[in-house]
């Protein structure tokens, strides 16, 4: 047992060291575009109308910081429907970018499960707003409105570069223990076993996944993501897992939207739209 946990430990510290500059990079990127389109983004999904489903998810995609937040206090402010929140929700996906650019993934899957994101969560929003008919209502206060980085004290007012290199920090410890984990497991009960038990239960996969995407922490997408580059789960189970992966949105949700039951109404449609879009994926052989 000793041997298989030194052994797992010197795999884990090689995998996950080779991450840090690319994790580096990918944030200090990331912090770039947003604090330069953040305000611009913010406006437009406020100012997109019958067409927010669609603008939302695409600025959705983007990596910026809090957006799925700024989308929240929109819809408890009725700035925006239903619809365009579940389309911000559905194509976020918090870590996923920075883990697959990190992990040298080809540059066209990328934007393939970025477009399947995008164009899941536009027919999802435009569905929605069609069948509850939500419309917006007059535009309140803004004072509402959080700022993400200031929930999560990454002092982005300091500068982008201290902010990413915080981000890398916290995710590089999340990466290192689900590595280390995920090692130990396989070195434990075997690669070949642990994928014939995954593939033997694929119908619950997305399921599982979807459960998994709706802790609201960055270590979910986190743990989707390696599971998937690991070649645990399915391509159904990744893209149900991140469907509902909308980060700290949830808890924002919880926060400042007073209607509990319509909140929880929320989080179980979600749970549902990803969980079925991955058993569909799945049932007819979606792969990538």
């Amino acid at each position: 047992m000793i041997h298989t946990l030194l052994h797992t430990l010197e795999h884990t510290i090689t995998d996950s060291i080779k991450l840090l500059p690319f994790l580096f990079i990918a944030y200090l990127i990331m912090e770039y575009i947003e604090h330069k389109i953040s305000d611009k983004s913010k406006e437009k999904i406020k100012k997109s109308g019958k067409f927010g489903p669609a603008i939302g998810s695409l600025l959705g995609i983007f990596p910026q910081c809090g957006f799925s937040v700024a989308a929240t206090n929109f819809y408890a402010a009725r700035i925006i429907t239903l619809g365009t929140l579940i389309a911000v929700y559905l194509s976020t996906s918090d870590e996923m970018l920075p883990i697959l650019i990190s992990r040298a993934v080809p540059i066209n899957i990328i934007i393939t499960i970025l477009a399947i994101k995008f164009a899941i969560g536009m027919i999802y929003g435009f569905i929605i707003d069609f069948i509850i008919n939500i419309k917006n209502k007059n535009k309140q206060s803004e004072n509402k409105i959080v700022d993400i980085c200031e929930e999560e004290h990454c002092h982005c007012e300091k500068g982008i570069f201290k902010s990413a290199l915080k981000h890398t920090i916290n995710i590089f410890i999340y990466i290192f223990i689900l590595t280390f984990v995920i090692n130990f497991v396989i070195e434990i009960v075997g690669e070949d076993t642990l994928k014939g038990f995954m593939q033997g239960a694929s119908i619950f996969e997305p399921v599982v996944a979807s459960l998994i995407g709706l802790i609201p922490n960055c270590a979910s997408s986190v743990i989707i993501t390696e599971l998937y580059l690991s070649e645990i789960i399915s391509f159904g189970s990744l893209i149900a897992g991140l469907l509902v992966n909308a980060g700290t949105g949830i808890l924002m949700l919880f926060r400042i939207n007073k209607n509990v039951k319509e909140n929880i109404k929320i989080v179980v449609l979600l749970f549902t739209l990803g969980a079925v879009t991955g058993i569909v994926m799945n049932l007819i052989g979606i792969t990538l």
